[in-house]
């Protein structure tokens, strides 16, 4: 019986290797791994639909849900997830020292949509009583001009977000004092460059992430796994084979980790981190599935709705195919 043939668009990551290799193979499905940066993954994807499966911004994702547009189905899948505190860069010249002197500010973001700012905007709220309607937000090309939404937002008045000028960026503007902070997914070239000028919020950001996660259990979710809808509905066997064949190859990745004598990564304390990470967050610290990350995908959803990005408040179950809500268990 042949296979079905599918496309996965998915950055290289240690997670995913065996599926890029070959090494896991989905039940009934060739793939086609193309090994592309998440931003063109997410553009091709959202404007397009060029690819039958692909990684996908979990924010633009649920934007595109509570507008209706069902184009993709989610699996319990998260290829990215990343605290967000060392992300929250500063302007020297704003004298800012502490999240509550963000408010009232002029804060960039290259989208306002993204999810790295909505997890940082809703950790600001509820950990720091930042009032976040009370942010100027610009939104552009971090490091290149001319960076725009990929999904056409309609937010409440209370949120101000305009775009800057057709040839400023955002890591430009940051250094120059010309906004006070920038929330982020990557460090501005700025903040390595020009260090006297572009700073970190929290320079003792993990310090202050462990603490965060043993108070909320929370380890943000940044990216889900999508199938293209007309794909998923011809074939929905597809989404349980997928589900199923990503977790073998993470299970790969954590064996591969805890090898000393050869080092998978060039971490010269490689082993040491994996044990820190275990006391830290557990065994298997970057849980797949529903109900190990109800709370968090609960948590993102809340902000998501409290930010103006979904007029509704989005359920969990909502965003995954029925298929994968329960395992096969022998």
């Amino acid at each position: 019986m042949s296979k079905l043939n599918l496309s996965l668009a998915c950055w290289s990551y240690d997670r995913t290797e065996a599926l890029q290799s070959g090494l896991v193979r989905p039940e009934g499905i060739d793939l086609n791994f193309l090994a592309l940066s998440v931003e063109e993954t997410f553009f091709r994807m959202l404007r397009n639909r060029e690819f039958d499966v692909a990684e996908l911004s979990l924010s633009s994702y649920c934007l595109m849900l509570a507008k209706g547009v069902t184009d993709f189905v989610a699996i319990p899948i998260f290829p990215s997830r990343f605290f967000r505190h060392s992300c929250i860069f500063v302007s020297a010249q704003s004298r800012i020292s502490s999240p509550r002197d963000l408010a009232g500010r002029r804060v960039g973001v290259p989208e306002y949509q993204m999810t790295a700012p909505v997890w940082i905007r809703g950790i600001l709220q509820d950990e720091y009583g930042v009032d976040i309607s009370s942010i100027d937000y610009l939104t552009g090309g971090e490091e290149e001009p001319g960076r725009e939404e990929k999904i056409a937002l309609s937010l409440p008045e209370r949120f101000k977000v305009s775009p800057i000028g057709p040839d400023q960026t955002l890591a430009r503007m940051l250094a120059d004092g010309e906004i006070d902070a920038l929330f982020t997914a990557r460090a501005p070239s700025t903040f390595y460059q020009e260090p006297e000028r572009v700073l970190r919020l929290f320079p003792n950001f993990q310090d202050i992430e462990k603490g965060y996660f043993a108070k909320t259990g929370i380890f943000p979710i940044m990216h889900v796994v999508a199938i293209r809808r007309d794909v998923y509905e011809r074939n929905r066997w597809v989404a349980q084979s997928l589900f199923k064949a990503f977790e073998r190859a993470q299970r790969i990745a954590y064996d591969q980790l805890a090898v000393s004598a050869s080092l998978k990564t060039m971490l010269p304390w490689q082993i040491g981190s994996v044990e820190e990470v275990m006391r830290e967050l557990g065994a298997d610290w970057w849980p797949y599935g529903i109900d190990r990350n109800r709370h968090v995908l609960e948590t993102f959803l809340r902000y998501h709705h409290e930010q103006g990005l979904s007029d509704r408040l989005i359920g969990v179950d909502e965003l995954f195919a029925p298929e994968t809500r329960t395992s096969f268990k022998i």
